[in-house]
This record gives structure tokens, sequence and C-alpha cells, in this order.
């Protein structure tokens, strides 16, 4: 940092396990990757090329180089997964990461209707394949309501399958899944959840700047946060240090 302040509440190092940032490219150009790295870099964990982006990204394997040259992994959205398993082509897709060399891989369900045994199974099968897999629960539906149980013991089986994280559904927009379609969060969800599954085992979808906020006055400034805008990445570092109006007088008490 250039300059030292008091009372700033301790971020972990990369390559983090928890404080995670996961930022969503939604179609990013070369030039404009490169322009994110040059500033966010050491603030940026994991990319996601949002839903089936990849299918139609002009110079993917050159995009692939420009952020792993700066050790930032990358996944293709959980949506591509699911557009290759509805086509019955999962043996395709697992092609299609090797052909790309993608060591991450996002499996999820919030489209497409997948009985759970056999969702863990591709998770078990993904995780074999020398894949760090992250697991999506929730679904897009607005009108889906889950019940906190049911989170609960998806997310516990689909650990116990092998995923690394567990992503709680929002979609780019934040307003499905843990939240209530005006970008609420459920808090009763999110408080039950966390009586069952640990905070660093899961990344809690947040596009909002409200909505990560309130998981950063929850979790701390080590929360694992999802579905984040390339031009949000520095404002969340600030919001997690307690540097913005928003967690000003968080952190303040720090001895």
């Amino acid at each position: 940092m250039h300059y030292a302040l008091k009372n700033i509440p301790e971020r972990t190092n990369k390559p983090r396990t928890s404080g995670l940032t996961m930022v969503m490219d939604k179609g990013l150009s070369i030039r404009e990757t490169e322009n994110l790295l040059s500033v966010a870099d050491p603030y940026i964990d994991i990319v996601k090329l949002g839903w089936a982006t990849s299918y139609v990204t002009p110079n993917l394997p050159e995009k692939l180089a420009v952020y792993r040259k700066s050790g930032i992994p990358v996944y293709f959205g959980g949506t591509l997964f699911e557009a290759f398993v509805v086509r019955q082509q999962f043996d395709d897709y697992r092609k299609v990461l090797d052909k790309f060399d993608m060591t991450f891989v996002e499996v999820s369900d919030g489209s497409l209707e997948i009985p759970h045994d056999e969702k863990c199974r591709f998770i078990e099968t993904l995780v074999k394949d020398g894949r760090t897999v992250l697991s999506e629960v929730g679904s897009k539906d607005a009108e889906k309501i889950i019940a906190p149980y049911k989170w609960i013991a998806m997310m516990k089986s689909e650990l116990q399958a092998g995923a690394w994280k567990v992503i709680a559904e929002a979609r780019e927009a934040g307003n499905v899944g843990i939240f209530r379609g005006t970008g609420e969060v459920r808090s009763g969800l999110v408080d039950e959840i966390l009586t069952q599954i640990e905070a660093e085992q899961i990344i809690w979808e947040a596009p909002l700047k409200a909505q990560q906020t309130w998981f950063v006055k929850l979790c701390g400034s080590n929360v694992n946060l999802g579905n984040i805008a390339p031009q949000e990445v520095i404002p969340l570092e600030t919001l997690r240090l307690g540097l913005r109006s928003d967690t000003f007088h968080h952190f303040l008490n720090l001895s």
C-alpha cells in the first residue's frame, strides 16, 4: 500500500482460500483484460467467463493466456456445462476442458433440472479428471424458492463429492437465489446456511455494492464474493478494508 493507516483489517494473501474475489468476465477484449489486470491483479483470485460467452468469444486461447500469465485461474460459466449436459454431451465437454487446458470447472443446475445424485456424480468425475470444481447451488428461476434445509443438504453433498467451493446462486443481476427480486439479501437463509457450512467453503455471488457490504459486515473482510464486475474489483477491496463510507466505521475498533 502507498501509505500507512491504523485499524485496517488484515487481508489474506494470494493464493487465497478465503477472502476470494471471483470476477465475472462477460466479454472483455484482450486489451480490456490487460488493462484490468494492470490495476486489479492483486485483488482478483478467480475469473469466470460468464455463462456460455466462451462459445462466441474471439481469440479465446489468447485471452486465457493473459489471465494465466498473471496466475489467475479461469473457468467457463456453469451454463455452458448445462448446455452440454442437456444435449447428452458431457464427455464432449470434458474434451473441451482438455482442449483449453481448463483446470477449474463449474458444475451447476441453475437453468437445467439435474437429479442431485447425478450432479454429484458429475462433480466426482471431474475431480477424478484432476480438476478443481466449483459447484453452484440455487436456481436462476426467481419463482423457484429452495428451502434452507435443502440448500444445506445440497451444499454438504456437493462438498462431499469433491467440490472445492460451493457457489451460492444470485445471477449477474443479484436478484435470485440468496437474494429477493429486489436485490435484498435473504438473511434468514444465509444465517441458516452458516450454521452448517463453513463460510470459507462458500462463494457468495454478490454483484451489487449493498450486497457486498452486507456480507463484509456479516463475515468480515475475508468473505468469499463472486460475480464481481471488472470495474468493481478495486471498489470492493476498499469495502473490505473499511475505506468506503459503507464500511467506514465497521473496522475502526480493531485493536
